[in-house]
């Protein structure tokens, strides 16, 4: 088991935010945290990083609890891309080299210079190397920050809306890369994802959330039109088309 998330609570002030989160996570399996706005996806996500520190719970990755440890074992375990990320005055390569920092020694390897030049392969980047960052797009900062995060070899993925500035090619393109560096690397991802025709293409486990709790947590079969209904609040069909399932929204009056 990769990950182990027992009983997790958090609070702002005194705001009850998530309360009782339990899962557990295998090598390979790739997890969708879906649900409306504001109902604690990237604040779970957060604690699975120790950037929140859970009131209650405990997270266990590969067995050791991540809330005990220090920011740079954290790092070796635990590959984090945020929402947004600051676009400061350095080069993709710079930038994505940084992911390196936590196995770097006295100096840069040769070894930590493959692994950045792999990973910028992987995104399609290598034309952005000596771009300055803060001279890109969105979409190409976010690919970025998913190499950096790549290039620390962590054992577990936590990515917050990774594809919500990307355009329909690129969206495509990097949920299938997370997805083939899971089955490659012999590690987990989890995502807090909005599009749910692209999570039910992608993810293979799935966590909704509704009122800061576990409203139903399983493989596909638990994305239903009724769970969708119950958490969004938007009447749903759920199709097959092409192989794959699909969320097609309803309008009142709409058979199913």
């Amino acid at each position: 088991m990769i990950l182990n998330v027992d009983g997790v609570a958090f609070s702002y002030r005194s705001s009850p935010v998530i309360r009782d989160i339990t899962f557990d996570l295998r090598p390979h399996q790739v997890l969708a945290i879906l649900g409306p706005n504001g109902v604690g996806k990237t604040t779970l996500l957060k604690c699975m990083n120790a950037i929140l520190r859970p009131k209650v719970g405990s997270i266990l990755v590969e067995g050791s609890e991540i809330l005990k440890a220090d920011r740079l074992s954290i790092a070796r375990k635990v590959g984090y891309v945020p929402q947004r990320c600051e676009a400061g005055r350095m080069t993709a390569f710079d930038a994505v080299l940084l992911g390196r920092r936590p196995h770097i020694g006295w100096d840069v390897t040769e070894r930590d210079l493959r692994i950045v030049e792999a990973a910028l392969r992987m995104l399609d980047l290598e034309n952005l190397t000596l771009r300055y960052i803060d001279e890109m797009s969105g979409g190409e900062l976010q690919k970025v920050s998913i190499a950096r995060a790549l290039v620390q070899e962590p054992r577990l993925l936590l990515l917050d809306e990774p594809t919500s500035s990307l355009d329909l090619k690129n969206q495509i393109e990097i949920l299938g890369i997370i997805r083939r560096v899971t089955r490659e690397h012999n590690v987990a991802a989890v995502m807090t994802m909005h599009d749910l025709n692209m999570a039910l293409r992608y993810a293979d486990r799935y966590i909704l959330l509704k009122d800061g709790i576990i409203h139903a947590a399983g493989g596909p079969e638990v994305v239903t039109p009724e769970t969708i209904e119950a958490v969004y609040g938007v009447p749903v069909a759920v199709e097959r088309y092409n192989g794959y399932r699909v969320v097609v929204p309803l309008e009142p009056g709409d058979g199913c």
